[in-house]
């Protein structure tokens, strides 16, 4: 009985080894393992262990290095705040000045931070997600299934017609309308960023230009398109290229300007430079200056909040680190290929843009003015557009004000006349906005404060209309503008034929000559003594 019991009890541990299942067999029953089984069970969890050894064996290894480039870290910090950082240090003497005024410089950062921020915890927050986001902008992260065809940007032969400035430079620019002889209105008008000439007003017809007797004429800002770049050009050196074009294509007197978008700032800068040559002007969707000093702080959140992060950024850098646009330029509209405007100018849209620029006509009117934008290839005149627009101007919109001045000469001259000199400064001229209600490229707040500090400004504000529908090929919009600023059409001027006395004279001693010779000349002479007596009566 103890063999049977024992043999029992070796086979009961080994079948305990292999599963234990709580079942115990008598010495009649004798068990049968597989040997196979065994060995194969065996040998899975002898992998099993090695593997999770070797995984164990990573981990703690690079625990290890962690721990140690933790201590290295310290220790190298220690170093640093023994032997660097201290109050006799070289480096601490020599850069303790200019940190300290440039932490007084950039002190008033600090008013936007909420008052239970710290902003020695704060700012190094807003570094890293500012971080972040550009390196977010810059990587294109965007896989769409259905793969747009890219069209290459194609350099056409040169087009335009132009004027030589005063300091040497060319001009180009495109004429549009009527005739110079006819012209009863001269329309001028600078294109607004990554734009040309061929901008003008979209989509306009030549019969209505002609129906107003219009003449239209848009150039190329220096660097853009055909005309030469600018040395250091500004506000100032645009107004004056603006009246240099008017006297070279032979105007004298006023004429009016228009102005769209960016393209606006040229405008308002003919308005404040050039007033006695500006007969009014025409502002649709305009842009000012985002940093505008004299904008409350409501007015600033409401023009701010619709852009987008990214153009955001862009007016950042181009009023803080203007050289870092280039690789942001390069990498959209001077990359050689076509893409959506609103994309490479990071705008907004309102439905009933998108809904336009995805017209196959207005794309490709796009896209052609593009193409002459960026014809020389060169980014120096985009970082100077764009830097112009969030640096000061050298003057506000309330300048532009008409109000009176008054200057006395001193007591003398007072006491002999107590009523001073006064005159009216300022623009004179109508200004006339028009505001798409919908437009989220330059918000409709814009437009309030130029009708704050420009109360004399006639302001027409569009229902459902954004930014480029209102002017992009809208027949009748340009109908409306037209009509609004020069009332009903007049067609164009008709030449007039001077004729000089002294010339009726010599024709009636040529008249007389020609009777006392008609016996030698015959046929011919009585022939011109006809004309002359058929013009006579006419002229007298």
């Amino acid at each position: 009985m103890s063999e049977v019991r024992g043999s029992s009890s070796w086979r009961d541990e080994l079948a305990s080894l292999v599963s234990d299942s709580g079942i115990r067999y008598a010495a009649a029953d004798p068990i049968e393992v597989s040997t196979a089984s065994f060995e194969a069970g065996f040998a899975s969890r002898e992998e099993l262990e090695q593997s999770e050894n070797f995984k164990d064996q990573i981990k703690g290894f690079a625990i290890a290095w962690g721990e140690i480039l933790v201590d290295l870290a310290r220790g190298c910090k220690d170093i640093v705040e023994q032997n660097i950082l201290t109050e006799d240090s070289y480096i601490v003497q020599q850069l303790r000045n200019p940190c300290a005024k440039a932490s007084a410089k950039l002190r008033y950062l600090n008013e936007f931070l909420p008052e239970d921020r710290d902003p020695a915890h704060a700012w190094p927050v807003i570094l890293l997600v500012f971080i972040l986001a550009l390196s977010a902008i810059t990587v294109n992260t965007n896989h769409d299934s259905l793969v747009r065809s890219v069209r290459k940007v194609q350099i056409h032969p040169p087009s335009a017609s132009h004027v030589l400035l005063p300091d040497g430079r060319r001009l180009a620019y495109h004429e549009q309308g009527v005739p110079a002889k006819s012209t009863r209105f001269l329309l001028i008008a600078p294109h607004s960023f990554l734009s040309s000439r061929l901008a003008g007003i979209p989509g306009i017809k030549i019969s209505l230009l002609e129906e107003f007797g219009i003449r239209l004429v848009t150039y190329d800002l220096p660097g853009f398109g055909e005309s030469d770049p600018h040395p250091s050009r500004n506000l100032n050196s645009s107004a004056l290229d603006m009246l240099c074009l008017a006297n070279a294509i032979g105007v004298d007197d006023k004429f009016w300007v228009l102005g769209h978008s960016s393209g606006t700032m040229h405008a308002w800068a003919s308005l404040r430079y050039i007033p006695d040559r500006v007969a009014g002007a025409a502002m649709v969707g305009p842009m000012i200056n985002p940093y505008e000093p004299g904008m409350t702080k409501e007015e600033k959140k409401k023009t701010w909040e619709p852009w987008v992060l990214r153009r955001r950024l862009m007016f950042f850098l181009a009023r803080r680190f203007p050289k870092f646009l280039s690789s942001f330029y390069r990498r959209s509209f001077l990359s050689g290929k076509h893409d959506r405007v609103d994309k490479w100018l990071s705008l907004s849209l309102g439905k009933k843009d998108e809904i336009l620029i995805e017209d196959p006509k207005v794309e490709e009117h796009l896209q052609r003015d593009i193409e002459e934008s960026i014809r020389q290839g060169s980014i120096k005149p985009f970082i100077e557009e764009a830097v112009l627009q969030v640096s000061r101007w050298g003057f506000s919109l309330a300048d532009l004000q008409a109000q009176k001045q008054c200057q006395r000469r001193g007591f003398l001259a007072w006491l002999w006349n107590s009523e001073a000199e006064c005159m009216l400064t300022g623009f004179l001229g109508q200004i006339h906005i028009w505001q798409g209600m919908d437009d989220m490229v330059v918000p409709p707040s814009v437009t309030d404060y130029i009708a704050r500090v420009l109360p004399g400004s006639y302001v027409h504000k569009l229902p459902n209309e954004g930014h480029f529908s209102y002017l992009y090929f809208c027949d009748e919009c340009h109908r409306q503008i037209f009509t609004t600023l020069f009332g009903s059409p007049q067609g164009p001027v008709v030449e007039k034929l001077d004729i000089d006395t002294t010339s009726l004279e010599g024709c009636s001693s040529a008249q007389q000559s020609v009777k006392l010779s008609s016996k030698r000349f015959g046929g011919l002479a009585r022939l011109m003594t006809r004309c002359c007596e058929a013009m006579v009566p006419q002229f007298t």
